[in-house]
């Protein structure tokens, strides 16, 4: 082996690595896990993604992710020159989530804010590793060609694989 790629092999193990559990498909759930892998690969980071469950959602090609205003008494949207605040029970009647997410996707939009579908995008392009779970699949008969190419299936056991030789870990 050349000295060169020794060096090379040298430099990879000693990357800092990510991993992520993406649990959640909402659409302002869906930010901080692609927003913090691409962030972390522009910083050299080796990073994995495992979605399960309704984070799965996220690696669909076709997506159609709506905001979650019930249960989260945090959400405020900037409305007539103030941030305004939806209480709780609100986000139960027909109508609020279709229009809390038209609210918040025009906002995104108007600040520039990268789409989830960019970002994603961004994602592959700096190699950050996609893991789908292959029980939630199967649990909810999901098809693999329904979701992007490029991607990875494994189990609990992949991941940790992963988690367990990782400087950071987070759950989304």
């Amino acid at each position: 082996m050349s000295d060169l790629a020794s060096a090379g092999q040298a430099s990879e193990s000693n990357a800092k690595s990510m991993s992520i559990i993406v649990t959640k498909g909402a659409l302002d759930w869906a930010y901080p896990p692609f927003i913090l892998a691409t962030t972390a690969a522009a910083m050299g980071l080796n990073v994995t993604l495992f979605f399960t469950f309704y984070g799965l959602e996220l690696l669909k090609k076709d997506l159609n992710l709506k905001v979650t205003p019930l249960g989260n008494p945090a959400m405020a949207m900037p409305m007539m020159g103030m941030h305004m605040a939806m209480p709780n029970i609100v986000g139960a009647i027909p109508g609020v989530t279709a229009g809390a997410t038209v609210m918040m996707k025009n906002l995104i939009k108007k600040k520039g804010v990268a789409s989830i579908e960019e970002l994603r995008e961004m994602a592959v392009e700096s190699d950050v590793r996609m893991i789908g779970c292959q029980m939630t699949l199967d649990l909810f008969e999901m098809d693999k060609k329904d979701l992007i190419d490029g991607l990875e299936i494994g189990g609990a056991a992949t991941y940790l694989e992963c988690a367990t030789k990782s400087d950071i870990n987070l759950f989304i």
